[in-house]
C-alpha cells in the first residue's frame, strides 16, 4: 500500500475548528479523539494527509450534529484564505484570466480535488472533481464548502458586478437547502443521478471581461510568477507527474511539448522524463490520457464533428481516432457523442425546471 502524503493545506480545517468554536463545541477534544495536535493547525503552511483529514471532518459532524458545517467552513474562507493563488486572483487584470489561473493552480489550493475550465460561445464552466479517494459524507462536505468558498472568492473578485450563475452538484438535496438561499446570484441544480461525483458552475460568456475590484496588472505578473515557484517545488516532493497532467490539461494554446514543459520548470527533457518514471509513469502516458479527456469534453460540449475534433486533437486519420477511443472509453466517439448530448438536454431541462 502506498504510503499517504500530507500535501492537504491545513488552513481550510482550521477554518473549520473556529467554525466549531464558535458553535461551542469543545475543539480540543475532537482533535484528541482523531489524534491531530492543535498547534498543527495553527502553523500557516501545516500541511495534513487525506486520512487525517476523513477523521477530523467525521469526527466534526458527529460531535456538532451540524448538517450545515460544511456551507459554514466554505463562507469562512475568502479568496485570500488561498495563499499566493488567491492574491493573483484578486489581481488579475480580468475574471477569465483569474479562473484560468485557478484552474492552472489549483492543487496549491486543494489537492484532493482537481478543476478544469471550459470556454466556448455560449458559456464558461469550472468543473470541481474530487482526485482522492474519501468516503461519501466525506465527498458531500467538501463539495458544499466548495460551492459557499467559490461563492465568496467570487464575491470578493467581483464585487457588485457578479451576475447569476448555476451550479450543478452531484448529490441530492440536502436537508438544510434553506441555507443556501443566503447565495445571491447563485441557481442551484442537485444532480444526484450523475454517474461522476462533483460540481460543475456555468457562467455566462461575459464574465470573461470582467475587471476585478483589485486589478493590477503589474501585481498579478508577480503574483502569477510567485505562483509557478511554488509548482516547481513539487519536484521536491516527488508529485511531478500531478503538475504535468495539470499542464497538460489546462493548456488553452494547443497540448504542450516534453520539451516546452521541460523548460517552463527549468529542466532537461531526460530529468523530467526521469522524475516520471520514478512515479512509475510517462509523459507519453499522460498525455494520452489527457488527449483522451478532452476529446470527451469536445464531443460532448462543442459542435464540432467527431472528424473536427479528431483533427482538434492532433490526429491525423479519423480511423486512428476511433479505434484509440474504442480502446479506453468502449464505445465510438460517435456513440459517445450522442449519449453525452442526450445526457446534456437532461440538464438543461433540469435546470429550467429548477430555476
Amino acid at each position: 500500500m502506498t504510503e499517504q502524503v500530507a500535501d492537504i493545506p491545513a488552513r481550510y480545517y482550521a477554518r473549520m475548528g473556529e467554525v466549531l468554536l464558535r458553535a461551542g463545541v469543545d475543539l480540543f477534544s475532537v482533535l484528541e479523539k482523531v489524534g491531530l495536535d492543535p498547534q498543527l493547525l495553527a502553523q500557516p503552511d501545516a500541511m495534513l494527509r487525506i486520512d487525517q483529514i476523513e477523521a477530523f471532518v467525521m469526527a466534526a459532524l458527529q460531535v456538532s450534529g451540524r448538517q450545515d458545517l460544511a456551507l459554514d467552513t466554505g463562507y469562512a474562507l475568502h479568496i485570500t484564505s488561498h495563499s499566493s493563488v488567491g492574491y493573483a486572483m484578486l489581481s488579475s487584470p480580468t475574471a477569465g484570466q483569474g479562473m484560468r489561473l485557478l484552474a492552472r493552480y489549483f492543487r496549491l489550493v486543494m489537492p484532493a480535488f482537481s478543476i478544469r475550465y471550459r470556454h466556448d460561445a455560449e458559456h464558461i464552466e469550472l468543473v470541481f472533481e474530487p482526485a482522492r479517494l474519501m468516503s461519501k459524507a466525506c465527498l458531500m462536505f467538501h463539495l458544499e464548502a466548495i460551492v459557499a468558498a467559490t461563492y465568496i472568492a467570487l464575491g470578493d473578485l467581483l464585487g457588485e458586478h457578479l451576475q447569476a450563475y448555476d451550479v450543478f452538484l452531484s448529490m441530492p438535496k440536502p436537508a438544510h437547502i434553506a441555507r443556501y438561499a443566503e447565495m445571491r446570484h447563485v441557481r442551484l441544480h442537485f444532480m444526484e443521478w450523475w454517474t461522476a461525483p462533483g460540481i460543475r458552475m456555468r457562467f455566462a460568456p461575459e464574465i470573461m471581461d470582467r475587471r476585478p475590484v483589485l486589478a493590477d496588472p503589474d501585481a498579478f505578473r508577480r503574483a502569477e510568477e510567485r505562483c509557478r515557484m511554488l509548482a516547481v517545488n513539487v519536484l521536491a516532493s516527488g508529485k511531478v507527474a500531478g503538475w504535468v497532467a495539470m499542464m497538460l490539461r489546462e493548456s488553452t494554446d494547443g497540448i504542450p511539448t516534453l520539451t516546452e514543459l521541460a523548460q517552463t520548470l527549468n529542466l532537461s527533457t531526460r530529468t523530467l522524463d526521469r522524475y516520471l518514471t520514478m512515479e512509475q509513469t510517462s509523459f507519453r502516458k499522460l498525455y494520452h490520457q489527457v488527449r483522451h479527456v478532452r476529446a470527451k469534453e469536445l464531443l460532448a460540449n462543442s459542435h464540432l464533428t467527431v472528424t473536427q475534433v479528431a483533427y482538434e486533437l492532433g490526429y491525423t486519420d479519423l480511423a486512428n481516432f476511433t479505434r484509440a477511443f474504442r480502446k479506453q472509453e468502449g464505445k465510438s466517439p460517435a456513440e459517445y457523442k450522442h449519449v453525452a448530448r442526450k445526457n446534456d438536454r437532461l440538464t438543461r431541462l433540469e435546470s429550467m425546471v429548477t430555476t
